[in-house]
């Protein structure tokens, strides 16, 4: 840690912006203090929006937003773009005051557009969706939840079984806590506590569901509104009992005879910037070291907590886990280690696998990784009004599993209307909750015409609690208990539930008895009027399937690491009149022998009503049969929602066996649309009949790319390779992308993977040199293609700057001026960096006589430097901001920089004025590190 004193000359950790010109900068944040921003902050030439502004150089160098309110912990990762480009993920502080970036060797370029993004969802207020009012993506059809009299549709067939019925046990809880868990990668100890909740007299062992909550506030101050992120919790707050949020769904289950556990991660919550995989790794450990001791518990009854012993004996060979939000992506990951080991030194539970996951239900989960398990049985909850993981991708649980292994496994995706994020745990729900708690989605600066609390399609909590609580109770009667008779519930049959209320809840799902036809990828070929081949994910409105520009979102469509991602597709439609039919052509023919009817899942816009399409398929040999009309009608929308989603529709296909059709050799799909002029989009068309057959886990190889950081090193040039680790059995492909260091260009290819070789190689040369610089940052990460699943989906190697920063000398080049003259010093580095470097230069009171005043300095200077010229005026050591001060730059390549403080001269007789001022950086732990003194007098013009 290097300390300065007055007058000497010092290596100060100083700000890194690329412009020789002083630019104004506020207090530089640290983990434990607030930062306001300059809207005159600079990087390059071009002018930071307000609130933003570049730290530190080299190795330190970051970029850091400060919004103009805190902002919430939440589950959706927080993200720095710049136009398109991700720039990466920022560490918020606590109490979401600010969020920094580090940078490294990442530029800015001219005209791009700072944003800051979350789920999809813009939170600097630059975006089109945070307008004062959001409008219906199109004029809204009649709203048809079952329960709301007046609309213009009927409410769905009542299933045969409701699930959401209370079962005949009486249900008994408590809680345990354990000692606390070091987990990889967590400086801090996670906490081993658990709500249990389950039947008291059901016969034998009983089947077990986990709930593991999501991201959301760790600590908080009773009988206040304190809450923050901060683990451990500080002295006088408490930590925040998220876990105990699902007792409406842990009594359903327990009175259905299921032994439920809901366990806390708040531990985890306060901790998981840390992580790459935002945490999904160390979710997964302490859902297992559960799990284990349950499985002790189960072989040793009497040593087990009260609360367990409370509650009739678990059966671990049949586990539900129910993740929501982050701990969505958590379970599913628990779910893929239970069956394919993870790399022993990223896994916190060491011992056997005592227990088999049956299905996961996934509540508004993230899918940072978007590698769900495959084999696993799953239900996805999809909240239409999701103010915090707004993309919905957790939609990839489903339509990411397609291709990947069997496919035998059901995967299906339950739209909820009208749900937030928020409400499906009581203790995140205001007027419910302990701590302070809030509505996730936006409604503070306008009308939500569909998701505004009031609208017709809004949800109450309590009506949010019990459709999800039914929800949940459906897939743990499918996948645990095998009852086939709920799947209408959740596989695109279109039955309702009535415990659900008047909650309007849509599914779709791949998957079960499902055989591939028709999926959209390179080897399809689409002909017809407006249709075309379209990418789910391209900044480039021509290729891709849904434009930016159009407002509104898909989740079908979510966006990963690359901006443009190869491998995602889907057929695009648009036509003017009736009439003019669409092919798709498979590469190879199909078959759909032994399937009742042609599954579509269809996307129309949000609001429409009435698109019909006639459906026919043609065999090898050229035969055609006309199988039905389908309609599909868009859910409700808005701007911010995320609502282009598909609607599974089928048509029979009798009638293709009635014409003589092979239907072992179907060559082509025929769309012919019959509404007047719409859009939609074929997201893929499967053979179905009913069933639900046993979900048998594949030997697939599991990869998991690592990360390594090497110093760069005086002199030639190294190679390195990205650790990557093949384990499991099988071979199988994965599409690797690897982005060049500092850009936005990302090259990708499909590679094969087998244990025990090293296909999967990444070289990384890292030249050396014995000039200051950034660390440079080689990423590379991995999506399942086909027979692999993927754990830690990125890594790379990082090459650490190991070069000294050039010293710092500043000295006096007009520090006695008459007014009207600019107060000027010279800031001189003692060697050019390959980085840039910047200082700051804080003003201090003088020891006497008159202190130069913001009416002493060019209006314009205050503007950009105080934001605005106070009334009345003040010394510049007492700004209006408190922290303020001016920064100056050093580029790379370069020397020296001058540091200037124009005044004016007033014409009013006036003794002499003075300015004092101290130069300083910041040190690696944050601590700010003071510089050498600089003086200055103005005198009297006269």
């Amino acid at each position: 840690m290097i300390r300065v004193t007055r007058g000497m000359t010092t290596a100060v950790a100083l700000l890194a912006l690329a412009t020789a010109s002083p630019a104004p900068a506020f207090a530089q944040p640290s983990p434990g203090d607030p930062t306001a921003a300059s809207p005159g902050s600079r990087y390059g030439d071009p002018r930071l929006p307000e609130g933003w502004r570049v730290t530190g150089s080299g190795a330190g160098r970051q970029l850091v937003w400060t919004p103009d309110e805190p902002v919430p912990m939440g589950d959706a990762r927080v993200e720095f773009r710049a136009g398109g480009r991700l720039l990466g993920y920022p560490v918020p502080r606590p109490d979401g005051r600010s969020f920094r970036l580090a940078l490294g060797d990442i530029r800015l370029d001219e005209g791009e557009r700072l944003r800051v993004t979350a789920g999809g969802r813009e939170l600097d207020g630059t975006g089109p969706n945070r307008s004062g009012k959001a409008r219906p993506l199109i004029p809204t059809a009649p709203a048809a939840p079952p329960a709301r009299p007046g609309t213009g549709q009927a409410p769905p067939p009542v299933n045969a079984v409701d699930p959401g019925v209370r079962g005949p046990y009486r249900t008994v809880g408590g809680e345990y806590a354990l000692r606390s868990v070091r987990l990889p990668g967590f400086p801090e100890p996670v906490e081993m506590r658990a709500a249990v909740v389950g039947p008291a007299d059901a016969p034998g062992k009983r089947p077990v569901a986990l709930f593991l909550h999501g991201r959301h506030a760790t600590c908080y101050t009773p009988g206040t509104e304190d809450v923050n992120g901060a683990w451990p919790c500080p002295s006088g707050m408490r930590p925040l009992p998220s876990h105990q949020g699902y007792q409406r769904a842990q009594r359903l289950l327990a009175s259905q005879g299921y032994v439920t556990l809901s366990i806390a991660a708040n531990g985890i919550n306060g901790q998981d910037f840390r992580a790459e995989d935002g945490g999904a790794q160390a979710r997964s450990s302490l859902v297992r070291l559960h799990l284990a001791r349950w499985a002790e518990w189960a072989a040793h009854r009497k040593g087990a907590p009260a609360a367990v012993r409370a509650v009739a004996p678990a059966d671990l060979s049949r586990v539900l886990l129910v993740g929501h939000s982050r701990g969505g992506e958590g379970v599913n990951r628990a779910a893929l280690d239970s069956l394919y080991a993870p790399p022993a030194d990223q896994d916190g539970h060491r011992g056997p696998v005592r227990w088999k996951i049956r299905g996961n239900v996934l509540i508004g989960p993230t899918i940072f990784g978007q590698n769900p398990a495959p084999d696993v049985p799953s239900a996805t909850l999809l909240p239409g009004c999701d103010g915090d993981v707004s993309d919905l991708q957790g939609q990839i649980y489903v339509d990411g599993t397609r291709g990947v292994s069997r496919g035998t496994a059901l995967h299906s995706a339950v739209y909820m209307v009208g749900a937030n994020h928020n409400f499906f745990n009581s203790e995140w729900t205001p007027g419910q909750a302990k701590a302070s708690a809030i509505d996730d989605f936006p409604s503070e600066d306008g009308t939500d015409p569909v998701c505004s609390p009031g609208t017709p399609t809004r949800l109450t909590a309590t009506q949010q609690q019990a459709a999800g609580a039914t929800y949940i109770a459906a897939a743990a009667r499918l996948f645990v208990a095998g009852d086939d008779r709920v799947r209408p519930l959740l596989d695109g049959t279109g039955r309702r539930a009535p415990s659900a209320g008047p909650a309007r809840v849509l599914t779709h799902a791949v998957g079960a008895h499902r055989t591939p036809a028709f999926l959209p990828g390179p080897s399809v070929t689409v002909s017809g009027t407006g249709a075309r081949l379209c990418a789910q994910v391209d900044p480039d409105a021509a290729r891709s399937c849904l434009s930016p520009d159009e407002g509104g979102a898909s989740p079908h469509f979510a966006f990963w690491e690359a901006s443009a991602e190869p491998g995602r597709h889907a057929v695009a439609l648009r036509w003017e009149r009736p009439g003019s039919p669409v092919a798709v052509r498979a590469g190879r023919p199909v078959s759909l022998a032994g399937s009742e009817a042609l599954a579509l899942r269809l996307i129309v816009p949000p609001g429409s009503a009435g698109t019909e399409l006639d459906v026919a398929v043609t065999d090898a040999s050229g035969r055609r049969a006309h199988l039905g009309r389908v309609r599909a009608d868009g859910l409700p929308g808005s701007e911010r929602t995320a609502s282009y989603w598909g609607r599974e529709v089928r048509v029979p296909l009798a009638p293709a066996v009635r014409a003589a059709l092979d239907t072992r050799r179907i060559r082509a799909l025929e769309l012919t649309p019959r509404s007047g002029s719409g859009r939609a989009w074929l997201m893929d068309a499967w053979g179905w009949r009913p069933g639900t057959p046993e979900a048998r886990p594949a030997p697939l190889a599991r990869v998991d790319i690592g990360r390594l950081t090497v110093d760069e090193g005086d002199e030639g040039t190294r190679t390195y390779r990205v650790p990557v680790r093949v384990t499991g059995k099988g071979t199988g492909q994965v599409r690797l992308f690897v982005p060049r260091p500092g850009g936005d260009e990302v090259a990708s290819r499909v590679v094969t993977v087998r244990p025990g070789r090293h296909a999967l190689e990444i070289p990384v040369e890292v030249r050396g040199n014995t000039r200051y610089g950034y660390d440079v940052t080689h990423d590379a990460f991995v999506k399942a293609v086909r027979g692999t699943v993927v754990g830690a989906h990125r890594g790379g190697v990082t090459a650490r700057n190991d070069d000294p920063m050039p010293t710092v000398s500043v000295t006096p080049v007009a520090d006695d001026v008459p007014e009207g003259k600019a107060l000027t010093w010279r800031v001189t580095l003692s060697a050019a960096a390959d980085a840039d470097v910047m200082g700051g230069v804080e003003f201090l009171p003088v020891t006497g006589g008159a202190e130069l005043s913001t009416a002493d300095v060019d209006r314009r200077w205050v503007e950009e430097h105080f934001w605005f010229v106070p009334d009345p005026p003040r010394p510049l050591s007492r700004p209006v901001e408190p922290g303020a001060y001016l920064s100056f730059a050093v580029p790379a390549g370069e020397t020296r920089t001058e540091v200037t403080v124009p005044t004016v001269a007033d014409g009013v007789a006036e003794p002499a004025e003075s300015v004092r001022a101290v130069v300083f950086g910041y040190d690696a732990e944050w601590e700010r590190v003071p510089g050498p003194e600089l003086t200055g007098t103005v005198r009297d013009a006269g």
